[in-house]
Parts: structure tokens; C-alpha cells; sequence
């Protein structure tokens, strides 16, 4: 299954000194998408932790492809790699306003 967020836009805080959005904070877009695609599915977080269910992050990828700037808007789509199991692996693909891709990663 699919989800793609609603349009974010890049604040001047998750920018560095080259001007474009810092590596660290597309772990954070990530996250955003995983916790948007589980309300969507109108499951919370917050009520899985109370459950003793936790999803921690145990692997990471990133590929960068085009860089965000300050004011950029652009949209996450996240969807499961494979069926669930004991654990879940998401893929990620960002677009910029322009539709180009940004990046691509897994978790």
C-alpha cells in the first residue's frame, strides 16, 4: 500500500550553510511519512507504545538525488517492501514540486 503525505514545506532551520535541506533531516521526512501512513490507516503511534509495540529503526538507506532548498515543497510517498511480518521494511521516494525526484531510501 502507497501513501503519499501531504505537501511539506522546507523551513529555513533544516537548511545548513550550503543553503539546501541538511542530510539528517530526511531521516526526520521519513519518520513524518511512517507516522502519517499509520494514522492514515487510522493507527497511532502513541497507542502502540502504550501496547508495548515499538517499530525501531534498525537499517538505513538514502540516495540523494537533487537537493531541497529553503521554501522548497515537496511530497513523500512510503509504502511497505514486502508484506508484514515480525518486522517492516519501508521505501521511500520524495518529489519536489516539480515532480523531480529528490531521494530515495529505506528503512
Amino acid at each position: 500500500m502507497n501513501y503519499t503525505t501531504k505537501t511539506i514545506v522546507v523551513r529555513y532551520v533544516e537548511t545548513d550553510q550550503m543553503k539546501f535541506v541538511h542530510h539528517s533531516n530526511y531521516l526526520k521526512y521519513f519518520e513524518m511519512a511512517r507516522l502519517e501512513w499509520l494514522a492514515s490507516l487510522g493507527v497511532s503511534y502513541a497507542s502502540m507504545e502504550k501496547d508495548g509495540i515499538l517499530m525501531p529503526v534498525i537499517s538505513l538507506k538514502t540516495e540523494f538525488k537533487k537537493p531541497l532548498f529553503f521554501g522548497d515543497e515537496f511530497q513523500i510517498t512510503v509504502s511497505l517492501k514486502r508484506p508484514p511480518t515480525a518486522t517492516l521494511e519501508f521505501v521511500y521516494h520524495i518529489v519536489n514540486q516539480f515532480g523531480q525526484k529528490v531521494c530515495e531510501g529505506n528503512t
